[in-house]
């Protein structure tokens, strides 16, 4: 034990109850085997653990696991390092004196292990975190559910937030605090993960003009059903009317078609989008993390009695940094592809448009035509003017965004 571990222990160890104190810009640091035993560890560790290096070092790494910890959470923490991936997840642990400090806990694999670097939790996300983790335990220990099940329960539970997965959860959650971090701390994201972060927003907005977009296709498509109504009491002079209606209801059928497979399924257009946003996004921001943990790891430097491991993680933080860098670069690609895609699919959204517009038009025809009746038929064609009104708006905020998203894209590949 050194004299530094003694004073870093000091400083958190006033009180036996509650929660460990320790501020924002507090990085936690781990590197561990491929068993998860420790290899190696920042002072921050040290420090609000409570544990003196010697305890930590070949210890495994749920030596500070909290039992308020639901299995399911490290069963999928686990099967993504296992499989190659990395991983984000709220965590709490356990100190030496028995208090609890919060975490969001960010690890990858490297060659013989996992790196792991943390940050303290401050967005508001944990409180809603927290309740599932609670529901999760209360699982596990009242009804003898199975890590496993847990972790079903887990992505269940992520999914009823709104989430498409949990990979968007975890993007999420590491943006939305590292983003309230620099708030509270008064510094500023770097350019990439503000472009980033503008990207993923833009790709939720689209979403929310599809979406609106298909319930104004779902609200007029009764009115070719209407048209046919009103054609069936004309009679032999109701036969135009009738064949408009089944021409509109064939076009409103085809662009909710058009709806549906941009946005349904895993291979869609517009998840690919998503999915490869939010993988460049995770990438960034957990690389700004690998930076700045490496950066403040010269005070550990110094104060190192075995100095070569704490340069040796130092160096493979710029280097794992430099990866991340690049695969989320990389993963723009996909981004460029399905956006010009999307470019050229919603010009057959609007052929679909333009071919309303002239149903519409033969509408107002026959109105002028029908005498008695073309009240009645008027009302129909000015719901088609204000439907139609409002699909183009939405298609055209549609490709407004998109324009965004290819702007960017192609700023963050000039900096790279």
């Amino acid at each position: 034990m050194t004299q530094h571990d003694s004073q870093l222990i000091a400083q958190t160890r006033n009180s036996a109850v509650g929660e460990v104190p320790f501020d924002l810009k507090d990085l936690f640091f781990s590197r561990t085997d491929e068993r998860g035993v420790i290899i190696h560890g920042n002072s921050v560790f040290r420090k609000i653990s409570g544990y003196m290096w010697e305890e930590l070092k070949g210890a495994p790494h749920k030596l500070v696991r909290h039992p308020d910890m639901p299995k399911g959470v490290f069963q999928l923490y686990w099967d993504k390092l296992k499989a190659g991936d990395y991983v984000a997840a709220y965590v709490k642990n356990k100190s030496k004196d028995g208090r609890y400090y919060w975490v969001l806990a960010v690890a990858w694999p490297i060659a013989g292990g996992y790196i792991s670097v943390r940050v303290k939790p401050c967005c508001g996300l944990l409180d809603r975190v927290k309740e599932i983790y609670s529901r999760l335990r209360e699982a596990e220990t009242e009804q003898g559910v199975t890590p496993v099940r847990s972790k079903d329960m887990l992505l269940a539970e992520v999914a009823e937030l709104g989430y498409t997965s949990y990979e968007g959860f975890m993007t999420a959650a590491l943006a939305q605090e590292l983003e309230a971090r620099a708030q509270r701390m008064g510094t500023k994201l770097g350019p990439r993960q503000l472009r980033f972060m503008t990207m993923a927003k833009t790709i939720l907005q689209i979403r929310e003009e599809t979406d609106r977009m298909t319930e104004i296709i779902k609200a007029i498509r009764t009115v070719p059903m209407n048209m046919r109504i009103l054609a069936s009491r004309l009679e032999n002079a109701g036969g135009p009317i009738s064949a408009i209606s089944v021409n509109y209801g064939s076009m409103l059928d085809e662009m909710a078609a058009w709806v549906r497979g941009f946005v349904e399924g895993e291979d869609s257009t517009y998840m690919r989008m998503l999915t490869t946003i939010q993988q460049g996004q995770f990438l960034v921001y957990a690389g700004s993390l690998q930076a700045e943990m490496s950066a403040i790891f010269q005070e550990d430097v110094r104060h190192a009695s075995a100095k070569e491991d704490v340069i040796r993680d130092k160096e493979t933080l710029i280097a794992e940094e430099i990866v991340f860098q690049k695969a989320a670069i990389d993963a723009l690609k996909v981004v460029e592809i399905e956006a010009t895609r999307l470019g050229r699919s919603v010009l057959d959204m609007k052929r679909y448009v333009t071919g309303l517009s002239s149903t519409r038009m033969m509408c107002k025809i026959e109105s002028a035509a029908l005498s008695g009746t073309g009240d009645s038929l008027a009302g129909i064609v000015d719901q088609l003017d204000a439907g139609q009104d409002e699909i183009e708006a939405r298609l055209a905020r549609i490709v407004e965004l998109n324009t965004v998203i290819q702007s960017n894209t192609a700023m963050l590949r000039a900096m790279s």
